[in-house]
This record gives structure tokens, sequence and C-alpha cells, in this order.
């Protein structure tokens, strides 16, 4: 939506969510095939993204933990519970509604930027034990069936995204080789076997790079 940052009545954007900007960049591909109406997305987020005492609690955690230090003499500061060897599912603040805030950004900032307030979005945030470069399993229902072919040629030709999708030779995205990179890489795309309409991919992007500083200098470039 880089036509938006023309019109900003304040004087100021907002750079995205971290964990909404990699989707939307792999889902815009597939919405100029087939309209998109409904998405569920599950991410796995990594330590980075709550900041550098947050990567370090992990790396400190995990040698105490691996030196015989006791559960509950582990050092626990930057995140909710013991991030060592475990799987958070509570990113941000819980509101009303039992979802976190982390997922309400998912849902607003998809329905922003993607331009489409009819997109039903629903999302699970979870924290997990990487440094660096956020996954994200992503479901999502179109008007019409696209095919796995069309949506690999589509990813294959989007601009920011690199398809990375070869199961038969273990080829797929992993945080472990997508940190210090730009792009959105995309890999696991396949038919919902369950509904016709149905397409599953799975998503990786560093999010200190696409998620922040990357984006917030694309945007500038832009403007200029």
């Amino acid at each position: 939506n880089a036509e938006d940052a023309l019109e900003r009545p304040r004087g100021v954007i907002a750079n995205p969510n971290c964990s909404t900007i990699q989707m939307v960049v792999a889902l815009k591909p597939l919405y100029d095939l087939a309209k998109i109406t409904r998405v569920v997305v599950s991410t796995y987020q990594a330590a980075s993204g709550a900041g550098a005492p947050a990567m370090a609690e992990l790396y400190d955690q995990t040698r105490e933990f691996l030196g015989g230090t006791p559960d509950d003499e582990l050092t626990v500061s930057a995140f909710q519970h013991r991030i060592a060897f475990n799987c958070i599912p509570h990113i941000d603040k819980f509101l009303d509604d039992d979802s976190t805030k982390e997922e309400w950004k998912m849902v607003a900032e998809t329905k922003k930027i993607m331009g489409d307030e009819g997109i039903k979005v629903a999302a699970t945030c979870v924290r997990v034990p990487v440094m660096r470069a956020h996954s994200e399993s992503v479901w999502l229902e179109t008007e019409r069936p696209v095919s796995v072919s069309e949506a690999r040629e589509a990813f294959s030709k989007a601009e920011g995204v690199v398809l990375m999708d070869d199961p038969a030779g273990k080829v797929y995205p992993m945080p472990l080789f997508i940190a210090g990179k730009d792009p959105v890489y995309v890999g696991r795309i396949r038919k919902d076997l369950t509904c016709d309409n149905g397409l599953a991919f799975w998503c990786v992007s560093d999010q200190i790079k696409k998620g922040a500083a990357l984006n917030a200098v694309q945007i500038l470039e832009t403007l200029i």
C-alpha cells in the first residue's frame, strides 16, 4: 500500500507491527489472484521481538538450565515465564476478549494495510526460543479456488518475497537461515483438503529487518 504513504493527514506514518507486515507481504500476491475472505495465523515469534534484554535472557536461561539450575531459580524478567525450551502463548497484554494486543494488531493492521475491512482474521501469537526471525503458519480462504501452482508462481514473482518450497528436498524457510536477510521467505504451500477455497503456507522473515528497520527505510525510499 505504498500509495497510502502519500496521504498522511498528521504527517506521521506508523511502521506496521512486525508479525503483521511479513504476513501481508506474502498475502498480497495471493489477494491479487483472488480476494481473500479469511485468514487464520499462528505465529512463532523470536525472542528478539522483545528487545536485546530478551535475547540475553534466552541465552542466559539456556546456559543456566543446561548447567543444572532448578526451574524456580532461573532468571525470568523479560518474559512472563521461562523462554528456554518453552513456548509462551502470550505476547503483550491481554484484552477484554482474552486475545492479546499482539493478536489484535494482526487483525486490525491486516485490514488496514490490505485496504479491506471485510477480511476476517484470527491470530494466535506465540513466543518461541529462537533468537532472530519470526515464523508464521498461515491458512487462508479465497473467493475462488487458487491452485498450489498458481500460488507458487505468484510468490515467485512477488516483490519482497522469496519462494523456498521443495518438500521433497527438505527445502523450506527456517529462522536459522533467514536471520539477517531482507525478504519474506515462503514455503510449505499446500491445499486445504477440508475446504475447496482453502490454502496454507509457512513464512519466515527477520522481524528486525522487514519487521522494523528495513520497512522504515523502504517507506522513506517510497517518499523520496
